[in-house]
């Protein structure tokens, strides 16, 4: 009896349960992915988006997600903050560095890692708002507009530190090596934005293919490695009836596969991370994490 005893003791310091308010797995790994400017409709179901709709297939899929509001970069801001910041354009933030608390400020300060990575970025920290244009598509590739970290770069109060902000040639090739949350943002000829004279099919396709050809092996490992991938859309194409609804998937270990239909926004996404990994809610949006979509049992500690 004594040695059950002791070997029950083992395992509770070795394992924490889920907390039994939320019943929110802390995952090792989580990397956000957020493509642009499709409603929906024009994504699942799309056989221009046969990747995409393969991990709704296999994942959570989330039917009644709608981004906050347009354009484009409000969106990004309030996944990452919880907030807006007073911004109602896509107009470039250079010069400015919010002061305000932030997702991957907070997380830092909880001794855990964040990194963003963007493709087409030139370089660590990179400030610029934007880098190099692309003829064909017809629009620039990197954008600071969907790097909503770059805005907190520098010092001072919720600062991040610009090595944490990088381009997406040094993502890492061994996923245990990643931080605890990455934003992964691929350039605008690959977020389904830059549409150009190929057309809106075409850039759904590419979309597609970047993703799977950048994250589907890392999907596949974050399965039985206590890690998820987040895909969602910034917002969708500005049609009044679809009153921006957007795709939005879970992917990887602890799901419970399937198709849930509560009302979620990006604020509901932030809420559910920050629960997740008991990081403040300073945001004044009010919105309850998820706690429908995930499988019980033991998580391992951070």
């Amino acid at each position: 009896m004594k040695a059950a005893v002791a070997l029950t003791g083992l395992f509770l310091l070795l394992t924490s349960y889920t907390p039994a308010d939320n019943d929110i797995p802390v995952y090792s790994h989580i990397i956000i992915v957020m493509e642009e400017n499709h409603a929906f409709h024009q994504v699942i179901g799309s056989p221009n988006a046969p990747y995409i709709n393969e991990l709704a297939k296999n994942g959570v899929l989330f039917t009644d997600s709608h981004g906050v509001g347009h354009p484009s970069q409000p969106n990004y801001l309030a996944l990452f903050s919880g907030s807006m910041q007073g911004v109602t354009g896509d107009g470039c933030l250079i010069g400015r560095q919010f002061k305000t608390p932030n997702l991957g400020a907070a997380l830092i300060a909880k001794k855990l890692s964040f990194t963003g990575y963007a493709q087409t970025m030139p370089k660590e920290g990179f400030l610029g708002c934007t880098y190099r244009f692309h003829n064909l598509t017809v629009g620039n590739l990197y954008a600071r507009k969907h790097a909503p970290w770059v805005n907190w770069i520098g010092t001072g109060e919720n600062s991040i530190p610009a090595k944490y902000s990088q381009p997406m040639t040094v993502f890492p090739k061994s996923f245990d090596k990643l931080p605890t949350v990455s934003f992964v943002v691929p350039d605008m000829d690959h977020d389904m934005h830059n549409i150009g004279l190929p057309g809106d099919a075409a850039a759904i396709r590419r979309g597609d293919k970047w993703l799977k050809e950048n994250l589907r092996d890392y999907a596949e490992w974050a399965k039985s490695n206590n890690s998820l991938l987040i895909v969602t859309f910034d917002e969708d194409n500005y049609d009044t009836k679809n009153d921006n609804k957007i795709a939005t998937i879970f992917y990887g270990d602890k799901l419970k596969k399937g198709e849930y239909n509560e009302h979620i926004t990006h604020y509901v996404i932030l809420h559910t991370i920050e629960a997740m990994y008991g990081l403040p809610s300073d945001d004044k949006v009010s919105a309850a994490p998820i706690t429908d979509v995930w499988k019980k049992g033991p998580v391992i500690k951070l």
